[in-house]
């Protein structure tokens, strides 16, 4: 069984990210799949910006916090990843791409799928995001799930998307898995 981290992508405290992570971890866990899901909280975590000393590729996992060393060793125990990801400014949130760069090797050779939302339905967001990801060599896999800020949102601020995207999330969450599982043979 392959264990997939649905990582949050936002640390406001307005934030609609937790919903999101909410509802795609109770849909992936009917889809009945030999995978357990489990969310992954980044405003757990507390990141200050990063500024460690070394790049995280040269510190052998031995990182300078408490908070860093958790975060380090909840991402190794993963095999795959889903990302939640709002869309700011055409891009992903600094506290993402923070929490991202505290870790290195712990993201290898696993998979992710991704999940955004936004006015433009977080296209920008996904595809930079995608690009960050390839250079940890973590695989991403299509299609990406893409939610309207407009029509899957009660007043931008209650998640109740529309059944029509019910098809590509479940891609998402099977590719995810099935990936986690090939890439797991080579770690």
């Amino acid at each position: 069984m392959v264990k997939i981290g649905i990582i949050t992508g936002s640390t406001r405290p307005a934030r609609v990210n937790l919903q999101v992570a909410e509802w795609v971890k109770t849909f992936a866990e009917n889809l009945k799949l030999d995978a357990q899901f489990e969310i992954i909280d980044i405003m757990e975590y507390d990141f200050p910006m990063f500024s460690e000393d070394l790049p995280p590729i040269m510190a052998n996992k031995q990182y300078s916090t408490d908070e860093i060393n958790a975060w380090s060793r909840k991402i190794d125990e993963m095999d795959g990843f889903i990302f939640i990801t709002p869309e700011y400014n055409k891009s992903i949130t600094a506290s993402l791409k923070n929490a991202i760069d505290y870790i290195g090797p712990e993201w290898a050779n696993k998979a992710a799928g991704i999940v955004g939302y936004g006015s433009t339905l977080a296209v920008a967001a996904t595809l930079s995001l995608r690009q960050i990801l390839s250079n940890l060599n973590i695989a991403t896999v299509t299609p990406f799930g893409a939610f309207s800020l407009f029509n899957d949102f009660e007043n931008m601020k209650t998640f109740r998307p529309s059944d029509i995207h019910h098809a590509t999330i479940e891609n998402v969450v099977t590719m995810t898995v099935k990936w986690s599982k090939g890439l797991k043979t080579i770690r």
